[in-house]
């Protein structure tokens, strides 16, 4: 479908319903925290009463979502061992995969293999040869230094996938200071010869119709790139494009893992890629608190994996570089242009786009900050921008109402789901941490004489019990998912980290859903933001 995925230059009804699409998130959520604290204060009782059943919802909520955490933990640990350049091999001589030998996971893992051989066979959509298949991989850079960028890069010569078969580019702000650009430009020098190519970019400030976003950056780098890949008459089918952030690291398996799922997806000129991201790179240098928020951010992309019908990509991603070309590129006028990618290509493909989930992780920062204060704030801004991803809702939603060919059932849980997701975000926590107090804090005597008033702490209690279950097998897979390298005094590191889960409610409270219901109200009021670069920096090495 033909449609103008961008809030700008909107007149008449479209405008219209942009803002009311824009008021929505935030009002209901606003509407749901006052409205609960009003209930408190005129009826107890009810209120406490709605608390009961959304505490138990929430219960319920919990338990799914750790099972599905453990399921996906488990499918992780298991694709960690895959040799997935010898799965290639056997796509494309058309071997049989041996299942019997194998240990009872691996066997699992086999059988999904042998099941995408079977459904690529039927599609009668036959892959490029692995030889003939290209990486794209950008860097976008405006101030990040050389020695954050250049562990991601000494990851991708390590790769498995031959090196030479990729093109690096990095994307660097024309308003970048001059000694990023230098060094940029020495790292290119120092890698280039490793690649098929290594690309710099600059792109030009204040172009028409474009946002100071990282979405302008990339897609003005991924324009380039076209145009090499034109002049060396390389098929832009052929080729798999990976925008990563700045900080990104990968796992020697990494890009073999990723050639290995566009070649067995029958439509992979009509999907997206989405690997686990990990923020492993200073995971034992940093806050605690933001620590904790980083992995609980890795836990729900572990869980989003499992349902694949509603996968949105996230952070670090790839895709078919055809598919980008023929939606447009990422948006340049959006702070979310990861997730923005996503719901611009369903719409432009009338509902035939997934993304794919990948058993795979790469490795990124946790916030820092020189100081503890500024950590805190440098977490709160980066939440914050995720938390702007309510941006698309809009969009989104006036686009379901235009598209014909995309079905109703589709529209509904697409739209909802994005709805829901923040309205939780933002809402939950709140509920959870202090709004679920104020009954008994308000109760009038009449409430306070009820079986209810003595009865609702004890059930809440019990509720609560109940999910420190679910914790607790959450604070062992945060165990199990930490990086292997040897840490000084390590047992008392992972000890340190099992205490830091106490600081959950406060932190999810004012780092978290304090961001996105600042997010949701600046949408609400018309105050957009532009793209807020998350600072990194490398402790130096002793």
């Amino acid at each position: 479908m033909e449609f103008n995925f961008s809030k700008r230059n909107l007149i008449g009804k479209e405008a219209k319903l942009e803002r009311f699409f824009e008021i929505l998130p935030g009002f209901a959520s606003w509407t749901i925290l006052a409205g609960m604290v009003g209930i408190s204060f005129w009826n107890p009782l009810l209120a406490a009463i709605l608390i009961i059943a959304f505490d138990f919802y929430w219960l319920l909520r919990m338990f799914y979502m750790t099972f599905f955490l453990v399921l996906a933990y488990l499918r992780l640990s298991t694709e960690r061992k895959v040799d997935w350049m010898g799965r290639i091999q056997e796509l494309e001589y058309s071997k049989d995969p041996l299942v019997s030998s194998l240990p009872f996971r691996q066997r699992i893992s086999q059988w999904i293999h042998r099941r995408n051989l079977n459904v690529l066979s039927r599609s009668g959509s036959p892959p490029p040869p692995l030889r003939e298949i290209y990486h794209l991989i950008i860097f976008p850079v405006v101030r990040e230094a050389g020695e954050v960028i250049e562990p991601g890069i000494k990851s991708l010569i390590h790769q498995e996938f031959p090196p030479k078969q990729m093109v690096v580019v990095i994307a660097l702000e024309a308003r970048a200071e001059e000694n990023i650009k230098k060094q940029m430009r020495l790292i290119q020098e120092r890698y280039k010869n490793f690649f098929f190519d290594f690309l710099i970019t600059t792109h030009p400030d204040n172009l028409p119709g474009e946002a100071r976003v990282k979405g302008a950056n990339v897609t003005y780098a991924a324009k380039e790139a076209a145009r090499f890949f034109d002049s060396k008459q390389i098929p832009f089918d052929h080729v798999i494009v990976s925008c990563f952030d700045a900080d990104t690291v990968v796992s020697e398996r990494y890009f073999s893992c990723l050639a290995y799922h566009f070649m067995v997806c029958p439509k992979r000129n009509r999907a997206g890629f989405q690997p686990i991201p990990v923020y492993h790179n200073n995971i034992w240098e940093a806050s605690a608190f933001a620590r904790v928020l980083d992995i609980g951010s890795s836990f729900f992309q572990l869980i989003e994996s499992t349902n694949p019908e509603k996968l949105v990509t996230f952070s670090s991603h790839s895709m078919s570089f055809k598919a980008l070309v023929e939606v447009g590129y990422w948006p340049v006028d959006m702070v979310s242009d990861d997730s923005a990618i996503f719901w611009k290509a369903l719409i432009h493909f009338d509902g035939d786009y997934r993304v794919i989930p990948m058993y795979v992780t790469l490795s990124m920062d946790v916030v820092s900050g020189p100081t503890w204060w500024k950590t805190i704030s440098n977490v709160y801004h980066q939440k914050r921008r995720w938390a702007w991803g309510v941006e698309n809702f809009p969009i989104v939603m006036r686009a379901f109402l235009k598209a014909d060919k995309i079905s109703l059932y589709d529209k509904v849980t697409h739209g909802f789901k994005l709805f829901e997701d923040h309205v939780a975000w933002a809402t939950w926590p709140f509920l959870l941490t202090f709004i679920s107090w104020l009954p008994a804090l308000f109760a009038g005597r009449e409430f306070s004489d009820s079986v209810l008033y003595y009865s609702a702490p004890r059930i809440t209690a019990t509720i609560f019990n109940l999910a420190f279950l679910a914790l607790f097998v959450t604070i062992i897979v945060s165990l199990y998912l930490l990086p292997k390298q040897k840490v000084k005094n390590p047992f008392w590191k992972r000890v340190a980290l099992v205490l830091e889960w106490l600081l959950i409610p406060i932190v999810i409270v004012f780092l978290s859903a304090l961001p996105a219901l600042d997010a949701q109200t600046r949408l609400m009021f018309g105050r957009y933001m532009e793209f807020w670069v998350t600072e990194k920096k490398r402790e130096p090495k002793a």
